[in-house]
């Protein structure tokens, strides 16, 4: 049973996150940032960090820990803004976001962000570094730490996302989460336009994998599949919107990618106060 607090508390980060995502993008001015599949993962990821995750803030290279791999390292946005809810970073760190010198970049790398396992951001590898990672806690016999890789639907056309399920379902790596965000949209357009990879659940099925298929803005549905507790790598399918919580930017291929003016930052910021 899932409570209601920590239910709230992940819906009420969730909307900070989104808050955060916006004055990111508006602070890099013409530069701008990836707005759309930041804003379509937040709940996937307040749900894990405020509501499922091991790690310790203290000790960020803990052997027990959880690890996170973000594979679409476009929404990093999101991840700096929800690892900042959980008080992994400072919020007054989010201010320098792709600033000379920052630790936060346009995507994750390895600078010593605590939490950061892997540089990412070229689409199809993360799930291969979430198998190796997966196979060594194994060969390790560390049978507490779960990997979770965030992969963008349109990333699954990339056919080292399929090796890679092969590979995990052949080493039966119970301890993997592939979080697919479903938001249907990739960088230039639809993605059953581009590559349709309809019925994607039975493609995960195929490849010996345990599908859920969620709603990926509801926290309950969203922390209940991150429970599951199967014998094989778990692939969890969830349904988002692109540029969720801002009227103009839902399901708009053009925010994939973006800068905010003044005037669209303020309607922004006031579709998000109304909203709370």
């Amino acid at each position: 049973m899932i409570s209601q607090e920590k239910i709230k508390r992940c819906e009420n980060a969730s909307k900070r996150i989104r808050k955060h995502i916006l004055d990111m993008t508006y602070e890099t001015g013409r530069a701008g940032a990836h707005l759309g599949g930041s804003l379509s993962i937040v709940e996937l990821l307040a749900g894990l960090y405020l509501g499922e995750i091991n790690f310790k803030v203290e000790d960020p290279n803990w052997e027990d820990r959880d690890r996170v791999i973000l594979s679409k390292g476009h929404a990093a946005m999101a991840l700096y803004a929800t690892m900042a809810e959980a008080g992994i970073i400072t919020e007054d760190e989010l201010k320098t976001f792709k600033k000379d010198g920052s630790r936060l970049g346009g995507h994750p790398s390895l600078n010593g962000l605590p939490g950061i396992e892997f540089a990412s951001g070229s689409l199809g590898q993360g799930l291969s570094l979430g198998v190796g990672t997966s196979l060594a806690l194994k060969r390790k016999g560390n049978q507490k730490s779960h990997v979770y890789v965030f992969l963008g639907d349109g990333e699954c056309d990339e056919g080292s996302v399929w090796e890679a399920a092969a590979s995990a379902a052949q080493f039966q790596l119970n301890q993997l989460f592939a979080i697919v965000d479903m938001n249907a949209i990739q960088y230039d357009g639809y993605t059953t336009d581009i590559m349709n990879m309809d019925p994607m659940e039975k493609k995960w099925q195929d490849f010996g994998w345990d599908t859920v298929v969620i709603d990926g803005h509801n926290i309950k549905e969203v922390i209940s599949a991150y429970e599951l507790n199967n014998e094989r790598p778990t692939a969890i399918l969830a349904h988002t919107v692109k540029g969720k919580g801002i009227s103009f930017m839902e399901n708009n291929w053009k925010y994939h990618n973006a800068s905010l003016t003044k005037q669209l930052y303020e309607e922004a910021v006031r579709e998000l106060e109304m909203a709370i």
